[in-house]
């Protein structure tokens, strides 16, 4: 092999590697389908009891917490510890080692990654756009609303809208559960998830689920 033909060789395995380390886990179609239903599932359970384990209080932090507990495995420990053990829930989900890091793996702004994003940052590196139309959205997806010098998230949860309000105080833990057709009648129009409101950026699912 030329000295050519070498260098050659090295910088395209370097491109592969390069191609490689971009490519993110992504679940499968089953696997995507479990997820919304773990993540559902830990977001209803916080209108109930506030985990001590969700330290974050707003509307991205809720989301990140919501992910983080979706993909971990839900053993009998972990089940009791959340009140969990006598009531139904979703099969657990069986992650490769490559789709375990999806926990905490939030891309920022600058290209790194972190296991904390805004709102902003969850829409931009770690979620895409679908569509304005929140009939179409499926459990799990994200509402993400842009009011100029606030950035807003809300997770639609199939009957109901759920958010936090990023505001907590002892008679208030800032969680909220709205129906569509209360939000589409809100005195605010800013906060109208509807193709005309231009506050409304759309419904966002993210990137690392299939479906």
């Amino acid at each position: 092999m030329t000295r050519r033909d070498f260098l050659l060789s090295a910088l395209f395995a370097a491109f592969c590697s390069n191609v490689r380390a971009a490519v993110e886990p992504v679940l499968t179609p089953a696997q995507s389908r479990t997820f919304r239903a773990w993540m559902a599932q830990m977001i209803a359970a916080q209108f109930k009891t506030l985990t001590p384990r969700w330290q974050q209080h707003d509307c991205a932090g809720l989301v990140r917490f919501a992910v983080a507990e979706a993909l971990r495995t839900h053993d009998a420990k972990w089940r009791h510890a959340n009140g969990m053990s006598q009531m139904p829930l979703p099969p657990d989900l069986v992650l490769t080692a490559e789709q375990q890091t999806l926990r905490h793996h939030w891309k920022l702004a600058d290209g790194s990654y972190s296991a904390y994003a805004s709102a902003l940052e969850m829409v931009q590196g770690n979620a895409r756009f679908l569509h304005k139309n929140c009939n179409l959205a499926a459990l799990g997806d994200l509402l993400f609303f842009d009011q100029g010098d606030a950035q807003h998230l809300m997770v639609w949860m199939g009957s109901y809208i759920a958010y936090h309000t990023g505001t907590v105080r002892p008679d208030d833990n800032g969680l909220r559960a709205v129906s569509l057709r209360e939000l589409l009648h809100w005195q605010d129009t800013r906060w109208h998830p509807v193709a005309e409101n231009p506050n409304f950026a759309g419904v966002y699912r993210l990137n690392f689920l299939s479906v």
